[in-house]
C-alpha cells in the first residue's frame, strides 16, 4: 500500500495530468477574482472563492491518482535486478 508521498511521486495517467492542469487554471482564475484591485459584487467574490477551492481539490486529487500499470512495471523491473 502506498502512502500519500509515494502516490504524489508515482506516474499519473494522461487524463489526470490534463485534469490537474485544468484545476490549476480554475484555481488561478478564482484567485485572480479574489485579489482583483477593484471592488467587485459579493456574488462574484463568492464565485471566486468557490473556483479557488474547486480548482485546488481537482488538482490535488488528480495529482495523487496513480497509473497502476506503470507502477507495477517499475516494481517488476526492480525485482528482476
Amino acid at each position: 500500500m502506498m502512502n500519500v508521498i509515494e502516490r504524489a511521486q508515482a506516474p499519473t495517467p494522461k487524463f489526470f495530468k490534463l485534469l490537474r492542469s485544468v484545476g490549476i487554471i480554475v484555481a488561478a482564475i478564482g484567485g485572480a477574482i479574489l485579489t482583483a484591485p477593484i471592488a467587485l459584487p459579493a456574488t462574484l467574490i463568492s464565485v471566486g472563492g468557490y473556483l479557488t477551492v474547486v480548482g485546488g481539490v481537482i488538482s490535488a486529487i488528480s495529482q495523487i491518482t496513480v497509473d497502476d500499470q506503470k507502477v507495477d512495471k517499475g516494481i517488476e523491473e526492480i525485482n528482476n535486478e
